[in-house]
């Protein structure tokens, strides 16, 4: 995991008020600075948005995206899935990492929707919740983006990173983190506010050379300057 400093002096007595205005501060920042902020991953209906986010496990969006033209290509239904040959699937998909767990979980999953779900990917947390692969993160980026149905955020490696450095959470669990960010962000906000930490932490707040400097949360971020290629001088200096 990335380096998560000590928070600056003046934000470890922050109330939960405090917090909350100041998560207001960062997402109207965020939306000024990434005002088309959305998901990377390229889909045209909740099943192939579904694999796609699977295959983003411990990949880049980028990488799913030149997969997926060929998969979709290939696979057009939910049954073809579920009908699919293990082993030219995984050649399919291999580029994504950890091919054989991502094809297991796939192919299992397309035919529990096959067979129980009409060929209908779940629009609700409880059911989706019972696919193969598919843990709270993967359901709220399906639910929300296939659906508009927001039962909480999907909590990523660049959600869990910039929530423990902005302050937003002290722990190192999604699941903890998501409810610690549910507490303090609006519902209306839960789906956008993911898209703009994850622009931002590929942009700007990167988990090995965050640019601090050039950082619009500088000001009321908890973590400013305190990473390794800033000297004190910096940080008394902004």
């Amino acid at each position: 995991m990335a380096l998560i400093p000590k928070p600056l002096p003046q934000f470890k007595n922050e109330t939960k008020e405090e917090k909350i205005k100041r998560t207001q501060r960062i997402l109207k920042l965020l939306r000024k600075e990434f005002p088309h902020a959305k998901i990377a991953l390229h889909f045209s209906n909740p099943w192939e948005l579904l694999v796609a986010v699977i295959l983003s496990a411990q990949c880049t969006d980028k990488k799913v995206n030149e997969v997926t033209p060929a998969l979709f290509k290939k696979y057009k239904t939910i049954r073809d899935y579920a009908r699919a040959d293990k082993k030219e699937f995984e050649k399919m998909i291999h580029s994504t990492g950890f091919y054989h767990a991502k094809t297991k979980n796939i192919l299992a999953t397309a035919k529990i929707v096959h067979e129980k779900f009409g060929d209908h990917v779940p629009e609700t947390m409880k059911e989706i919740l019972t696919l193969k692969g598919v843990a709270r993160k993967t359901a709220n980026v399906v639910l929300g983006n296939a659906y508009r149905v927001i039962d909480g955020i999907a909590v990523d490696t660049h959600v869990l990173r910039l929530s423990q450095r902005l302050g937003l959470s002290s722990s190192d669990k999604p699941v903890v983190v998501e409810r610690d960010l549910m507490e303090i962000i609006p519902k209306h906000d839960w789906l956008k506010s993911t898209y703009l930490i994850i622009e931002h932490g590929r942009a700007t707040c990167t988990a090995k050379d965050p640019r601090c400097d050039s950082c619009p949360l500088k000001k009321i971020c908890p973590s400013a300057f305190q990473f390794p290629r800033f000297t004190k001088h910096d940080a008394h200096s902004t």
